[in-house]
């Protein structure tokens, strides 16, 4: 039978259990969608189109692909904004499929903008169908890519949507995932080396959640009584309520890095970046790295020994390995679990005490702390934005299971957190989603606070507001490394509550520390209907929160 490319790709979509795509109008194949079925999610620009799909990717950890459309072709506008989306999730190898518009044969050259080169920047594979025949292959190739190895994003440039082509001369049947398992020899050191250390260190990053081996990890790490530090990507992916979990970030984080002589890495690209941890003193220790993706390897630090394959595998293998060379017992337990409370008490101290705070303004701890006071760590979702949420809320807030708490920022795009927290709430309608953000935040996602609204999404953000760019400005950081660029109409001067609760949000002000909790509850209240809720909490500007270790 024949039909055209932009059909063919619907119909390949609902084969592959594509449910919904997110997009921003024009792409020439969102008619074909129309018309098969596809439901649309329509954002109000083309960057929340692929965080949108990006989200959904990430919160599913892979298990379902967020698929997104946009504008491409000879006018690249449309591709030109999404290319901030697509850049975030290449930097954090998010498993995102994006179609657009290809230059048509014949019109390449013509632009002082790049297309091609540009997607290719940005993507684990490009493809670009040259040929309407070809599409069940570029699918099959594009699942395959998505589904297997190291995530990314991919690319598809249809430059004929129209084009036709015989569905049944090359039928499409969905792709499964591959997955590999480390060299048996390379487990065998590994454990020899673990079993060598004196202070060994557990270094959790996010494929261990898109491995869905979180369970095999806290097998691991109890049988190698081995304290755990979780990345800003993976928190839940060990849960941090354990004796043997360090932190994500804080001055105990930073103690075990350094006393460490042994770390063992699993799922984390162990990548220097602005918001993940450098190892110090890298060359005394030893690096057991086990990772899908031999780029990462030996590519910061020297690797002692490289376990390459599936997180989830790795871990049985080295489960076995280490139960087998001790007869079951594992490492001798020692004292570990109680000097990691100690670490862990000690410098968690000054928050906890913040988290108590009645001082007015509100503590932005004490917000933090309603939040873990009011959800279920087992039936909720929270996410920050860039900036002070990011780095108050990933040192204190407790994650007990995977994707409770989506932590990002390789590239840190602002107001992507609305983005997650619709994705959450569309992957799972009895979560509490909750997004965290601050003024710059907020001024991001504006002309999106529509589509939670059109969507009947109960999703609620809170606003920690403090009157400006606070990370920017005078009183944050001495002097303020920008003091001319930090002043914005604060809450002194704008009641933001009255703005967004026009658009139809339930909204509240709070300024009592003592209507912390409560208004979390109305808020939640009011999403159990279906209403999206705004909170502007009035907050301090409070610049406290645990570093990076080896970052200025």
């Amino acid at each position: 039978m024949t039909i055209d490319v932009a059909t063919g790709i619907a119909r390949i979509l609902k084969q592959e259990g594509v449910e919904w795509v997110s997009t921003f109008p024009v792409c020439h194949v969102n008619n074909a969608l129309g018309r098969e079925g596809v439901p649309m999610v329509m954002m109000r620009d083309d960057r929340y189109a692929v965080a949108l799909a990006d989200a959904f990717s990430r919160i599913n950890a892979g298990s379902k692909i967020g698929v997104c459309t946009f504008q491409g072709g000879v006018n690249a506008a449309g591709l030109q904004v999404a290319y901030a989306g697509m850049a975030q999730a290449f930097e954090d190898g998010s498993p995102v499929l994006c179609i657009t518009d290809g230059v048509p044969i014949g019109a390449t050259e013509n632009s002082q903008f790049d297309v091609t080169s540009s997607l290719k920047s940005v993507s684990k594979w490009y493809g670009y169908l040259d040929k309407p025949e070809r599409l069940p292959e570029f699918m099959r190739r594009a699942f395959t890519m998505l589904r297997s190895g190291r995530p990314g994003p991919v690319v598809l440039a249809i430059p004929d949507a129209g084009g036709q082509y015989d569905e049944t001369a090359d039928p499409y049947h969905p792709v499964k995932a591959w997955k590999s398992a480390p060299d048996p020899e390379d487990v065998t050191i590994a454990v020899e080396l673990l079993l060598k250390a004196q202070n060994p260190l557990l270094y959790v990053g996010e494929g261990v959640i898109y491995a869905n081996a979180s369970a095999e990890l806290k097998a691991f790490a109890e049988l190698a009584n081995t304290p755990v530090i979780n990345t800003l990507k993976a928190k839940g992916a060990f849960p941090e309520d354990h004796p043997l979990f360090v932190g994500v970030r804080g001055d105990q984080v930073n103690q075990y890095l350094n006393k460490s002589d042994l770390i063992l890495a699993v799922g984390s690209s162990l990548s220097p970046g602005r918001f993940s941890h450098g190892i110090p003193n890298a060359v005394s220790k030893t690096i057991i790295h086990c990772n899908v993706d031999e780029l990462h390897i030996n590519k910061a630090y020297p690797t002692a020994v490289a376990l390459i394959g599936d997180a989830r595998f790795t871990l049985q293998a080295l489960v076995k390995e280490l139960s087998d060379k001790t007869s079951g017992s594992g490492r001798d337990p020692g004292n570990v679990a109680q000097e990691v409370k100690s670490a862990r008490d000690e410098a968690m101290g000054q928050y906890r005490e913040a988290m108590a705070s009645n001082d007015k303004p509100i503590n932005p701890y004490r917000v933090y702390a309603g939040l873990m006071d009011v959800l279920d760590p087992h039936n909720s979702f929270v996410t920050h934005d860039s900036g002070n949420t990011r780095d108050q809320l990933s040192t204190v807030y407790d994650t007990l299971v995977p994707r409770a708490f989506l932590g990002w920022g390789n590239v840190s795009s602002l107001g992507f957190s609305l983005a997650a927290t619709i994705a959450a709430k569309i992957s799972f309608p009895q979560k509490n989603c909750i997004a965290v953000t601050g003024e710059a935040g907020l001024g991001y996602m504006m002309g999106n606070l529509e589509v939670p609204l059109r969507q009947k999404l109960g999703i609620t953000i809170v606003h920690v507001s403090n009157g400006g760019f606070a990370g920017y400005g005078p009183g944050f950081w001495g002097d303020g490394h920008d003091p001319f660029t930090h002043k914005v109409l604060g809450y002194d001067e704008i009641d933001m509550s009255k703005v967004i609760g026009q658009m139809g949000y339930h909204t509240e002000r709070v300024t009592e520390p003592s209507e912390v909790e409560p208004a979390l509850n109305r808020a939640l209240a009011a999403n159990d209907t279906g209403q999206p809720a705004y909170i502007e909490f009035i907050c301090s500007q409070y610049p406290i929160y645990g570093g990076w270790v080896g970052r200025s």
